[in-house]
This record gives C-alpha cells, structure tokens and sequence, in this order.
C-alpha cells in the first residue's frame, strides 16, 4: 500500500484503470473533456499490477478500478466520480489539486 500511495502523491489526479474496462475509459475520457491530463496506470499492462489492485482492494476500492485519486486523495470509482460531477463538485476538487485551470 505504501507503493499506492507514493504513486497518487505524486500527481494531481491519478487513475488506476484496466485496458478492457469500458468504466475506466469513461472516467479518463471525463477528466479528458475538462482538460485534465490524469496519470492513468493500467494494471493489466504494468508490472506489479496485480500486486497494487490487491493493495487498491485493501484500501476500500471496490471493484478495484477504476480507482481515481485527486490530491492524493481517493476519491472512488465510477460512481462517486460521476456523482460528485453531477452534483458541481469534481470541478472544484480539480481546481483545488492544480489539476485544472479554468
């Protein structure tokens, strides 16, 4: 788990995704559509990915991805990211992380 969160404190926004899962691509293409740039891991492609997924599932992250980070912060996957997008609120996290501009 330290690995995991060496890995979120060094960038605004993190996501550890996997290439085969259509709600990790949704998340990134979100933060895409805003103008933020994410640090994507995807797990099935790193070494250790299994490794940090059984660290993320430790954490609370259920399913494990996509897991999101801002400001080192996890924030949680596809449906609390969607929710606090609904609500007005993943913009002024963004912007609190220097992850966003505008």
């Amino acid at each position: 788990m330290e690995r995991v969160g060496k890995m979120v404190s060094e960038k605004p926004v993190v996501i550890f995704s996997m290439t085969t899962c259509c709600m990790s691509h949704t998340i990134i293409s979100l933060f895409s559509d805003f103008g933020v740039n994410p640090t994507v891991y995807e797990l099935d492609e790193i070494s250790r990915g299994r490794e940090i997924e059984q660290a993320l599932s430790r954490l609370g992250c259920n399913p494990t991805v996509p897991a999101v980070f801002i400001g080192g912060e996890f924030v949680g996957g596809a449906n609390e990211v969607m929710s606090l997008h609904l609500k007005r609120a993943l913009k002024p996290m963004l912007k609190r992380a220097g992850a966003l501009w505008l």
